[in-house]
């Protein structure tokens, strides 16, 4: 344990984590999701709901802000703009984390095509239909400096 730190961030999700570069993407997927055929790397957190894992995530990860869209969800079949209450949830858990940002729906193949190029899958036991979304990591701007002041590599 670590103070501070979400439990549901394991060892192996935070080392994930840490490893991404900025742009890279992970998906956080519920588990009817075919999460073994589509990720480079899979993470399991059976037993846990999407929603805290996203907490847990947004806690810890920067959302992209060099591009315009950087959050993904899945839709209701080819139903865009549907919203089920778990992406009701989803956004508001986003909305907490990065009030600035919109959760862009993707269809179908379109989301599927992302998250198989995405350095990494969470897959939860999230029993609810539907319950996936797209997470792409941005940077962590270090604080500004005297020019002349020596630099703490490790102050953000």
């Amino acid at each position: 344990m670590l103070k501070g730190l979400d439990p549901l961030l394991n060892p192996e999700l935070l080392f994930t984590l840490r490893a991404m570069g900025h742009g890279d993407e992970i998906a956080i997927v519920d588990g009817n999701y075919p999460g073994v055929e589509h990720a480079r790397r899979l993470i399991r957190l059976d037993g846990h709901r999407l929603i805290p894992v996203l907490n847990a995530v947004l806690s810890v990860l920067p959302i992209d802000d060099f591009v315009a869209e950087a959050i993904f969800r899945s839709t209701v079949k080819a139903e865009r703009d549907r919203l089920d209450p778990v992406h009701e949830e989803m956004i508001d858990c986003c909305a907490r984390h990065e009030p600035h940002r919109q959760v862009v729906p993707l269809i179908g193949q379109d989301f599927y095509g992302r998250v198989k190029t995405a350095h990494a899958v969470i897959q939860t036991g999230e029993p609810r239909l539907y319950a996936n979304i797209i997470l792409r990591k941005g940077v962590i701007y270090p604080k500004e400096a005297d020019d002349h002041a020596e630099v703490d590599p490790f102050v953000y």
